[in-house]
This record gives C-alpha cells, sequence and structure tokens, in this order.
C-alpha cells in the first residue's frame, strides 16, 4: 500500500517518447529492468568507489555501492511507504554518469572542459540514460520515467538547470531554478547514498590498512556501537576478532541510521501532511535524519574526509589519476579517430569536446589505463597506492 505522498507509477508524468505500458511490469519496474540491462550500468564493476579493483577483490565497486544504497533505500521506503520500485531504479542509475578513477577523474573531465560547458557527474548520469545508451530503434537513451530521470538529478548548477530547461520546459531540472524538492524517493535515495558511503569506506578503509579501528574511537556514531558490541560479545576482544567486531559495529550503526531516518521522516510527514507527489515539491525537504544522529554523520564525514580521503596515500595517486585523464582527453580531440568507431560521429549533433567527455566519462578504470598506456606508451596507477576517492 502506499502513501498518498508516494509516486504511483499509474499517476507517472510518463515518459519523453510514449510507449505502450509493459503488461505484467509497473512503470518504474520497467525502468529499474532498463537500467541493469544497460551498458553504463555493468561498466560500474571496474569503476573506482575509492579503492582499484585490481587492488583486492572486496573492495567496493560503482556496482556494488549502487547495490547497497538500493537495499539501504528498499528498506526504508517500505516502512515509509513510499515506492519502492522507484527508489531502486534511482539507487541503481545515480552513479552511472560517474568517470573512471572516482572524483579525480571527475575533476580532471571538469577542468578539460571549463570551456565547454563543464562536467557534472550527475548531469552526466541523466545523459546517460537520455542520450548515450543505444539499445532501442526508435530513440536515444533508456526513455525512462519522468520521475526515475528526477531522481537521477541530484544536483545541477543553474547554467546546466537552464540549457535542460529549454529543452524540457518544466522537466526534471525545473525545480532547481524554482527552489522546489524532487519526490520523497528521490530523497530518500540521497539519504541512502550517504548511510552506504560512509558504512563501507569505513569497512573499506580499514581493511586496506588506511585507518584503524583505534583511530575510529574519537568517532561516537562508531565507537558508541563498538563499545556496545564489545559488552554483549566479549569475545570480540582483541585482533583475532577485529574483522567480525568491524562488521558487528557497523551493522549495528547500519541500523541506527535506517531506524533514525524512518523514525525522523516520519515525524516529519506527519507535521507536514502532504496529500501528493505535488505538494511534496513544494515543501521543504521532508526525509532526514534527526538532529542528533546528522550531527555524528557530519562528525563520522570530517574523519573520513581527513584520516581517508586525504590519506598520503591517496592524494599521491589523485595527481596520476587527473594527469591521465587529461593526456586522453587531449589525445582524443587532437586524435578523433582514436576513438572506437563510430564514436567520433557523434561530433555532428554536439561539440567534439562533449564527444570525448562523454567517452572518457564512459570508461572503466582499467579501460582508461589501457588506453594511456596505448596512446601515451606509459603506464600509470600500478601497484598498492592506486586508490582514490
Amino acid at each position: 500500500m502506499l502513501a498518498a505522498f508516494a509516486c504511483d507509477p499509474a499517476r507517472s508524468r510518463g515518459r519523453r517518447f510514449a510507449q505502450a505500458p509493459a503488461p505484467t511490469r509497473t512503470e518504474y519496474q520497467r525502468d529499474r529492468d532498463r537500467i541493469v540491462h544497460s551498458s553504463a550500468f555493468r561498466r560500474l564493476v571496474y569503476k573506482t568507489q575509492v579503492f582499484l579493483n585490481h587492488e583486492g577483490d572486496l573492495f567496493r565497486t560503482r556496482l556494488t555501492h549502487s547495490l547497497e544504497v538500493a537495499q539501504l533505500g528498499r528498506s526504508i521506503a517500505r516502512s515509509l511507504a513510499l515506492n519502492e520500485d522507484l527508489v531502486e531504479a534511482i539507487a541503481l542509475a545515480h552513479d552511472l554518469g560517474h568517470t573512471p578513477f572516482g572524483h579525480a577523474g571527475q575533476d580532471a573531465l571538469n577542468e578539460c572542459m571549463a570551456e565547454f560547458g563543464g562536467f557534472e557527474h550527475n548531469l552526466q548520469s541523466l545523459r546517460v540514460v537520455d542520450q548515450l545508451e543505444e539499445r532501442y530503434p526508435q530513440f536515444d537513451g533508456l526513455n525512462l520515467s519522468f520521475e526515475t530521470r528526477e531522481g537521477i538529478l541530484k544536483h545541477c548548477s543553474r547554467a546546466n538547470a537552464e540549457q535542460l530547461e529549454r529543452s524540457e520546459p518544466g522537466g526534471v531540472a525545473s525545480r532547481f531554478l524554482s527552489q522546489g524538492q524532487a519526490s520523497l524517493e528521490a530523497q530518500l535515495c540521497n539519504l541512502a547514498d550517504e548511510i552506504a558511503y560512509n558504512a563501507h569506506d569505513i569497512d573499506d578503509g580499514v581493511r586496506s590498512g588506511l585507518i584503524t579501528i583505534d583511530q575510529l574511537a574519537e568517532v561516537a556514531l562508531f565507537d558508541d556501537f563498538r563499545r556496545e558490541a564489545v559488552a554483549e560479545y566479549p569475545g570480540l576482544r582483541g585482533p583475532p576478532q577485529g574483522r567480525r567486531l568491524l562488521y558487528e559495529t557497523i551493522r549495528r550503526m547500519l541500523s541506527a541510521q535506517v531506524y533514525d531516518v524512518i523514525e525522523a521522516s516520519s515525524t516529519a510527514l506527519q507535521r507536514a501532511a502532504p496529500q501528493s507527489v505535488d505538494e511534496v515539491r513544494r515543501m521543504p525537504p521532508l526525509l532526514q535524519f534527526g538532529s542528533d544522529m546528522q550531527q555524528r554523520s557530519q562528525a563520522l564525514k570530517t574523519f573520513l574526509l581527513h584520516h581517508l580521503y586525504r590519506h598520503p596515500r591517496v592524494l599521491q595517486t589523485t595527481g596520476q589519476a587527473k594527469l591521465m585523464v587529461r593526456s586522453l582527453f587531449d589525445a582524443y580531440l587532437a586524435h578523433p579517430q582514436q576513438m572506437q568507431r563510430g564514436i567520433e560521429e557523434r561530433s555532428e549533433a554536439t561539440s567534439a569536446e562533449r564527444v570525448v567527455a562523454d567517452y572518457i566519462a564512459g570508461m572503466t578504470d582499467r579501460f582508461a589505463g589501457r588506453e594511456h598506456e596505448r596512446l601515451r606508451g606509459l603506464k600509470l596507477l600500478v601497484g598498492e597506492s592506486a586508490c582514490f576517492v
């Protein structure tokens, strides 16, 4: 049963290109299936979250991160009577536009495109599902529903929003101009994204040796649950049980954040009492942490920024990643025939620079590395030091 303020697929604002309904699936289930079967989704398995894929089999990738966001999002959506299928579709698609090498690659590509409209990974995710996927004879992209596309566009600069608004008046970018909100399902995906990456960055950071459980003692959101776990299971004390202690602490931390979002959001929804999705879009954000959990979550993010994302080993390779992306950009711009056959033909419909940016953004880490070695004769980002955020 969906709440009155949830997105009902029967009342979807539709697709850019009209299609007959599917006989056995709702509009949002259909969106999810299209995303899962897309080429861009498959490539996420070899795109960096924090650590390169070749550094270890158990580190997160953009794909596993997206699956974790979808799981958390569906769990919360069920408790709030929101549309689980829409949450899942948004979660699975939200990182489709990320470049290889994490934020280092994104920053480099944005610098390369500074004079040509810049590069935003959220906007690129929308570009992937609207234009770049080539799976259907009738249209470019995946032709997803408005509500899924709205949720994918998590952030958008005003300049890009104005450009999107010109091509799609009243469309997915209009809220960035009117100061409105996205659906509750989209708001939920933003929170699930934050919960997921905070938790798995702790896990991957400890596994990598860049941070330790002892260091995390200064983070109340982590250490309170570590103490709770040890009190209940004294056998978790000591190095031999460190992995179990880490997992148990993260499990409790995740559960606490999920329950906090459900409680705080339920209270906000009862107070605001929206009766439709349109009312939700005219209100301030309604899905949220409680104030105490928000402060503790922010403290964890600050810790990860200083101790993981700015760790010397991470910073050491960020420059190499940016160098590789800039070098690839220059090489393809000068010799577009070096891109896969047919890619350069897209410059007939858009600028050559945007075509190159699309091509690089769609690369996996390892393909970008192979291409750089092929074009420049230089092999970068090899060995244990290769990790990014």
